[in-house]
């Protein structure tokens, strides 16, 4: 059976409130008494309700973190930084995951805010619009990573996703690229994939380009998405020079379908990914992508909550931006003027894509 703070109480003889000052140490205790609570403690193998206890005093010492998907690298990453930030400042981690499923991802905020953590990290997919009133009216503190909002309140760090996909769609028309493919995110375009797009789209037109919509895809940061959405580039005999894709894990996806249909990566089409997560080094060729420091940003979302004081958020200045970088690997060259078209697609696994 387990002890609790009544049988401690009883055992040395003392008050409840005795034994919760010896326990928090929010007050003197004379040392004959604190020595026979400490031997209750013992003897009954009691172990206070941390959790409870922080409750009551108002010094929650745990930090909730809200994903869509654990399995992500990009999320891994993140979830790293996190980690070792809250070690350094001494804060429990809760991780939820919902999978996407917006039920959960309610209930999980309802639970979050019920035990009045000291701050909840959000690292959804997808921003649903009853997601961002619940979170506007919540009375906990709540950091956004890379994804914002127009209707949002709440703090964000993130990068420029603007200037990064401009960077990377002017690399690849320094390489000679015309038909740049641009794999997005979803359909959602009220956070960062509308920055990405619309960097892509006014690097196009500066160097008077035509965006053509046929090459603007939507992967959802699904390898097996973009895969297949290359596949029908193959198809319709209609192949871009190089494919920009907004997540590592699409771009790896799209090289699989080609190296697949029997194109050379870069010889014959360049790919590039976003975010450099380890994948990106480790694959073949090495991807040559839009950096974010994962970490760096999981550490700062951590911050931003235990020296609140420091950031001075307001509804216009509440998002943190992180550095980025173009790194430069094997997966892009210069564009192929004599690109081949394979006669036929291959198939993958048991499925043509028509």
């Amino acid at each position: 059976m387990i002890s609790t703070i009544k049988d401690v109480a009883k055992a040395a003889d003392v008050s409840i409130a005795t034994v919760s000052r010896v326990i928090t140490g929010s007050a003197q205790v004379k040392p004959e008494v604190r020595q026979r609570v400490l031997e209750a403690i013992s003897s009954l193998d009691y172990r206070p309700n941390i959790s409870a206890r922080n409750l009551v005093m108002g010094k929650n010492r745990t930090i909730g973190v809200l994903v869509s998907d654990l399995t992500n690298s990009f999320t891994g990453e993140i979830l790293s930084g996190i980690e070792e930030m809250c070690q350094t400042f001494k804060y429990d981690v809760l991780v939820c995951s919902t999978g996407g499923d917006i039920k959960k991802e309610a209930y999980y905020l309802e639970q979050f805010e019920g035990k009045q953590v000291a701050g909840l990290i959000m690292i959804p997919w997808k921003l649903h619009a009853e997601t961002v009133e619940k979170i506007n009216s919540m009375t906990i503190q709540i950091i956004m990573v890379n994804r914002n909002n127009s209707k949002l309140t709440v703090p964000t760090v993130a990068i420029d996703n603007y200037k990064a996909s401009y960077q990377m769609t002017n690399y690849l028309i320094s390489k000679g690229h015309k038909r740049i493919g641009f794999i997005r995110n979803s359909v959602d375009v009220d956070f960062f994939g509308l920055d990405q797009y619309r960097g892509y789209k006014q690097a196009m037109l500066d160097h008077l380009l035509e965006v053509d919509q046929r090459y603007v895809k939507y992967g959802d940061f699904s390898m097996e998405n973009s895969y297949r959405i290359v596949k029908n580039f193959i198809v319709d005999r209609d192949m871009p020079t190089a494919i920009f894709a907004t997540s590592d894990i699409m771009a790896i996806g799209a090289i699989n379908a080609l190296r697949d249909n029997d194109y050379k990566v870069p010889e014959d089409v360049s790919v590039v990914g976003f975010n450099n997560v380890k994948m990106a080094l480790l694959y073949r060729p090495r991807l040559t992508v839009i950096h974010q420091p994962l970490y760096s940003i999981g550490t700062v979302a951590v911050k931003m909550i235990a020296n609140k004081k420091d950031y001075n958020f307001t509804s216009e200045n509440r998002v943190v931006i992180m550095p980025h970088k173009l790194i430069e690997r094997e997966s892009c060259g210069p564009v192929n003027m004599n690109m081949k078209q394979p006669p036929s697609p291959r198939i993958w696994g048991e499925e043509t894509i028509e």
